[in-house]
């Protein structure tokens, strides 16, 4: 099999890095051999397969050692549940330098020193709400060939869905990324599923799976584990092995995305009675101060 290289984009705090590592655990449960490569600044892309807090990112171990030359695979590679192996790009102090540089560097060394060697996916768990030409460097340097975006009903998290489509967009032409599809991380907002599935047909793309809110990832999160590795005979791990099979279907079967603008996602919002209108809220507004008035 040849190398796939994926990348889960998402908002931060949308679940991206919970489902990532998830759906790879099950992948790697069919027999995948897999390399992380965690492109966001927080390090936590990788506690799950590792149990750990966090792990020892490339920066910070090239700033110990003076250069990113003077390191080996070794020292920036660690391997975790099911022989995944696992590498964090990390990021300066904050409001230091640039985040997106130790993605870049990161990706570089890994290539140099033959971390993508026998491997059959190769994952990138991407920061997306964050503007930024180092985040964008798996699509733009056509690392990565199929981007999953990782979203909710809820608004920001579309904004960000759209604004990544719009990234994909970019660089679709000149390279060969393509948009995998939405995976909704259920926040359990009105009507979800009709909203992220709509969302998906618009950007020329497929809802690959919808995600049920469930305390059973929470619960594995507080141990550092994933669930399939924490309740494997759960509800929820069979939700993850799911969407592992759409994802490892899915070769070959991206597309390139069609954003929409501003107006045309506040418009969908209201066609799914998410976003009101001005009429609706004052309205809601009126009926409040008359409900108050009779008091």
């Amino acid at each position: 099999m040849s190398l796939r290289q994926i990348a889960f984009y998402g908002k931060g705090g949308i679940g991206k890095s919970t489902t990532s590592q998830n759906t790879l655990a099950a992948l790697v449960d069919k027999g995948q051999k897999i390399l992380i490569v965690g492109c966001d600044p927080k390090a936590d892309s990788t506690r799950l397969i590792l149990h750990a807090k966090a792990q020892d990112t490339v920066l910070s171990l090239a700033a110990n050692a003076g250069s990113v030359e003077d390191l080996e695979l070794e020292d920036v590679m660690k391997v975790g549940y099911g022989g995944i192996k696992c590498v964090e790009s990390g990021g300066p102090e904050p409001g230091v330098g640039c985040a997106g540089r130790g993605v870049i560097t990161s990706i570089n060394f890994l290539e140099e020193n033959g971390a993508y060697d026998d491997v059959d996916y190769v994952s990138y768990d991407v920061l997306g709400d964050v503007v930024c030409g180092g985040f964008a460097m798996p699509i733009r340097e056509n690392k990565a060939q199929e981007i999953y975006i990782v979203m909710s009903g809820e608004m920001m998290a579309l904004y960000a869905a759209n604004n990544i489509a719009k990234g994909i967009l970019k660089y679709a032409n000149s390279g060969g990324v393509r948009l995998g599809g939405l995976v909704c991380n259920s926040r359990q907002t009105d009507r979800e599923w009709d909203l992220a599935d709509a969302l998906a047909r618009r950007l020329n793309s497929r809802l690959i799976h919808f995600v049920p809110r469930a305390n059973i990832v929470q619960h594995a999160e507080l141990r550092r584990m994933t669930v399939v590795e924490y309740a494997p005979d759960s509800a929820q791990a069979d939700e993850y092995r799911q969407l592992a099979e759409k994802v490892h279907a899915n070769k070959g079967n991206g597309t390139i995305p069609t954003p929409i603008t501003m107006e045309e996602l506040e418009d969908l919002l209201l066609d799914f009675g998410i976003l009101k209108t001005e009429e609706q809220q004052l309205a809601e507004l009126a009926a409040k101060e008359g409900a108050r008035a009779a008091v």
